[in-house]
């Protein structure tokens, strides 16, 4: 699948924009703060009904303006055509639209339009805490298990019940273990449910992932990702008991599927620590590439590709490696940002492969090459 046509109204620090694409690479070059993420952020609001960078919504409606729109006609497998329609007016909530018919859930479009994203942000799954690592695993698994989305959504409502209680019993000092066994009992099934599908999923990402990181790469380092949960080590429901005082103590709950984490290492050791900028960048695009191939697989058609700003940081045998790898088969539609336009173009002019390129200048974005063949 691929999108065609994008349209959309006050988002970001765009009055109105409106694009027709190629199905196979589509290049954006302009300026850092021009607005070439913003248009990416667009796309993957109507996969995933939020931006990528900012969660609150209507931050990202444009200054002085009441409401933004985003508008997206896509083209499936024997030309079926898809509308997307996605609109948020201040101190409303947002409307998602599939076809002209309203979403009741927003879950329930996660997954129809698949994509990844690669960015400078990502580096924030090497620099930052548990709780990121956490919610790339999450957020990729959700997007083809819809069971695992509505468990993991379930879990998280009753852990804010379970934590509201010991505190509720803590400011009021008295204990009701009744009361909490009502939570425990949804934590210990959601909880091993979540951990199997997660452990299942790291099982089969870990060889698409180390296969990437050596295309990229070459080979030079070995590279290693392992899942880290105290559930695999012991059930649930002991854990709990175990740490009940605990938890009274510190008046939230301390074990669970919501403290699992991914380890990241390089030839042997921790990558946040002894990985270069280089290869700590490689290692976050060969995960990406991974999760791409890994839906790939498991969808039976190609997820779009986003790349933005990506570049920086990669000596030219990583970029020129990573630029063919995108022009594969095995990949469909390709969103790239960059603010070099002779990088690009050199890229490209090697291949006769179907592309187009814009220009972004301060919140307005034009074609400026039609590269197709």
């Amino acid at each position: 699948m691929y999108l065609r046509q994008l349209k959309f109204t006050n988002f970001k620090n765009y009055k109105e924009a409106e694009l027709l694409l190629s199905p196979r690479i589509n290049c954006f070059i302009g300026q850092n703060g021009a607005g070439k993420t913003n248009v990416l952020d667009a796309i993957y609001y109507l996969s995933f009904c939020k931006s990528y960078f900012n969660p609150i919504d209507s931050q990202n409606i444009r200054h002085e303006d009441d409401f933004f729109g985003i508008h997206g006609i896509y083209v499936r497998q024997q030309n079926v055509i898809d509308k997307v329609h996605c609109m948020l007016k201040r101190n409303q909530n947002k409307q998602f639209k599939l076809n002209e018919k309203k979403y009741d859930r927003l879950a329930d479009h996660i997954g129809l339009i698949p994509l990844v994203m690669i960015s400078p942000y990502d580096r924030d799954l090497i620099n930052n805490g548990s709780e990121v690592r956490r919610k790339y695993i999450d957020g990729v698994v959700s997007q083809f298990d819809r069971n695992y989305l509505h468990n993991l959504l379930d879990y998280n409502k009753a852990l804010a019940q379970r934590n509201a209680l010991l505190k509720n019993f803590a400011e009021r000092r008295y204990f009701d273990e009744i009361a909490l066994e009502i939570w425990d009992v949804k934590l210990i099934k959601l909880g091993h449910e979540i951990v199997n599908k997660r452990k299942e999923f790291v099982d089969e990402f870990i060889p698409i992932f180390q296969q990437y990181f050596t295309l990229i790469s070459g080979g030079n380092e070995k590279v290693e990702l392992n899942y880290q949960s105290s559930l695999c080590e012991g059930k649930m429901e002991d854990l709990l008991k175990e740490n009940l005082a605990k938890d009274r103590a510190i008046r939230y709950t301390s074990v669970g599927a919501h403290k699992d984490d991914l380890d990241f290492l390089i030839d042997g050791f921790p990558l946040k620590k002894y990985g270069s900028q280089g290869q700590q960048k490689s290692y976050v695009i060969a995960i990406k590439l991974a999760q791409f191939e890994f839906m790939r697989k498991l969808k039976s058609f190609k997820p779009i590709l986003l790349l933005d700003d990506i570049f920086d940081k990669l000596d030219t045998q990583r970029v020129e490696q990573l630029i063919r790898l995108v022009s594969e088969e095995n990949f469909g539609q390709v969103f790239i940002t960059d603010t070099q336009k002779e990088r690009i173009e050199k890229l490209f002019d090697a291949t006769a492969l179907d592309h187009r390129l814009f220009e972004v200048v301060k919140g307005t974005v034009k074609e400026i090459n039609n590269g197709r063949v």
